[in-house]
Formats: C-alpha cells, structure tokens, sequence
C-alpha cells in the first residue's frame, strides 16, 4: 500500500498550472511589450504582431519611445499606429 501513497490524485495533475510559453521570435516579445505598454485593445493587437514582424526592431522601438514622450493624454495606441503610419511613408 505504501506505492499507492506515492502517486498523485488525478485531479492534482489537472489542477497544475503550466507555465506559458515564451515567445519564439524577438519581434513576438517586442510586440507583447508594446501591447502591455500601450494598452492595445484586442481588435487590435494583430496590428501589432504584423507591424513587429514586417519592420525593423529599432523602428518600432523609435516609435514606442516617441508615443510614449509625446502622447500625454487620450490613447496612446492610437498615435502609436499613427507614428508608425506616417515613418512607413517616410522610408519607402
């Protein structure tokens, strides 16, 4: 009977949390940072993802800091895309 003590219950196994996976690329956890600083709602943040893939990391970061200096008050999602909008044109 002493074996019988030693396994676990199965509703312990299910309980476990498993922790979550981390991003795969750098451009994933860029995105994810900007997400948690801005405040990017849902119907947005594949924005995000696409904007972090498709453009260069110190672009992106460039923007984050300006958004961040420059939009005092109101959403600062939205002059994040906005900045990013108008530096795309910019370097084409």
């Amino acid at each position: 009977m002493a074996i019988n003590k030693e396994f676990e219950k199965i509703g312990n196994l299910f309980n476990k949390k498993t922790a979550a996976k981390p991003p795969a690329y750098q451009w994933q956890d860029l995105a994810l940072r900007i997400i948690n600083e801005l405040a990017i709602p849902n119907f947005k943040r594949s924005s995000v993802f696409k904007i972090c893939k498709e453009k260069p990391k110190n672009f992106i970061e460039s923007c984050l800091n300006d958004t961040k200096e420059l939009c005092k008050t109101g959403d600062k999602w939205k002059y994040f895309f906005k900045i990013v909008g108008q530096g795309t044109q910019i370097y084409k």
